[in-house]
């Protein structure tokens, strides 16, 4: 009779190890939920204080519109960076600027150095612009051209 309460002590043992095993699992959080929470990529702020994600056309001069990207194509829009093909339309306000015509140049335009946004610092937005001519470039206009974007 000894033997059968031995026998009966392990199973007893081990039936509760096991028990408090799937009780311990059962009660951690799916995975899924101790995920870190996906962020929103970073905005394009435009001249109206309009945050875009790939906008198809932007405004350079706010002031008076007299450079302008169209026809932008994403390549990529992350984290760190966004990179696009487009066409930088630059008036040559020749003789002056509302007598002037717009010209275009093929560009690839990147977007980097995110950081929160002052007028909603929960939102990062891009504050840097890079455009690269890819052929020819407005007078006066280096191949490579940075710009702080505002904030």
């Amino acid at each position: 009779m000894r033997r059968i309460s031995v026998r009966t002590a392990i199973t007893l043992c081990a039936a509760a190890s096991l028990a408090a095993v799937m009780g311990t699992a059962s009660a951690a959080p799916p995975a899924a939920e101790t995920a870190k929470p996906r962020q929103a990529p970073p905005v394009l702020v435009d001249c109206f204080w309009h945050p875009d994600v790939r906008p198809a056309n932007f405004i350079l001069a706010c002031g008076d519109g007299n450079s302008r990207l169209v026809s932008l194509h994403w390549s990529h829009w992350n984290q760190k960076s966004a990179v696009a093909e487009g066409v930088n339309m630059v008036n040559d306000c020749k003789p002056y600027c509302a007598a002037g015509k717009f010209h275009s140049y093929p560009v690839i335009v990147t977007l980097d150095h995110p950081e929160p946004w002052k007028k909603k610092p929960n939102v990062q937005h891009y504050s840097q612009m890079t455009l690269v001519y890819t052929d020819a470039r407005p007078a006066g206009y280096a191949h490579t051209v940075t710009y702080p974007l505002w904030n």
